[in-house]
């Protein structure tokens, strides 16, 4: 079920299912993707992996574990509307019999949506339950309405920025020391542009008619820019994440020696938070 909060002329509408927002308004005007054809979702959240490992399979505790998709379980569980304010919803997450099969720890994940001035902050608290350390990765990925062929639009960094993607010859430089990406199709030819380290603490997605998406993340190990290829996909995904994909880590299959996974102690408290602010300029 929907749950809406509004703020002056900002409104979000969020759900349990996955715990993703499904609405950020500017007065009467959506900015955010509404589930479309090209792309069959809105924002979900990203635990316990960030993508996948090459193989598909890691291990944990010596044993060998599979998730059941892309981006780990958390965007297809349902979660439970546990807190409520007149600006904000939170959303819980706990580990059962279900989520044991893909990953073995015990833990407890809540998600917030509250209204800002000028947009919505979205909190992530990681709960250790177990007896033991728990690592994982964490991360959002919000798709913002962008017809990219109807004039320029544009990301702009908060820091000039030096971004190579792989690509199957060899690489290309996205951007060299520069804070400007235009955005067309042929950009995402190789799939996501992501950016380790990012010197910048936001991005904004400018676009022709004047608005604007600004997405901040301060404690970002790592921010990507996607969207589909299909003339349909209408949307630009601002992504950020608590460092590089998990199949950056596939020298290793073992969770526990993953240089980017993180590692919280049992009985530890883990928060992570971007802030999305919509506008016209």
């Amino acid at each position: 079920m929907l749950t809406e909060k509004t703020l002056g002329r900002i409104s979000f509408a969020a759900d349990e299912n996955g715990a993703e927002l499904h609405s950020l308004r500017l007065d009467d005007e959506e900015y955010l993707w509404q589930c479309g054809d090209a792309w069959k979702r809105y924002a979900p959240v990203l635990f316990p992996f960030i993508c996948s490992p090459a193989s598909g399979s890691y291990r944990a505790g010596g044993r060998e574990y599979r998730m059941p998709g892309n981006h780990g379980f958390a965007r297809d569980s349902m979660f439970e509307k546990t807190a409520e304010t007149e600006t904000s919803v939170t959303y819980s997450l706990t580990s059962n019999d279900k989520t044991r099969q893909w990953y073995p720890y015990d833990f407890r994940l809540e998600i917030t949506y509250a209204l800002i001035s000028g947009g919505v902050e979205v909190r992530h608290t990681v709960k250790n339950n177990g007896s033991g350390t728990m690592y994982f990765y964490l991360g959002g990925h919000p798709a913002f309405i962008c017809d990219i062929e109807a004039g320029e639009s544009f990301i702009e960094y908060e820091k000039p920025e030096t971004i190579v993607q792989p690509t199957p010859d060899g690489q290309r430089t996205v951007l060299d020391n520069a804070a400007r990406l235009p955005l067309n199709r042929e950009q995402f030819r190789y799939d996501v542009i992501m950016k380790d380290a990012p010197e910048s603490g936001a991005v904004t997605l400018r676009k022709p008619d004047g608005g604007y998406v600004k997405l901040s993340f301060p404690d970002s190990g790592c921010i990507a820019v996607w969207t589909g290829t299909s003339a349909d996909a209408q949307f630009i995904c601002l992504e950020p994440w608590t460092s590089v994909p998990v199949y950056a880590d596939d020298d290793t299959p073992d969770i526990e020696n993953k240089a980017h996974a993180k590692a919280l102690a049992a009985g530890g408290e883990y928060s992570y938070v971007y802030r999305i602010e919509i506008g016209k300029a």
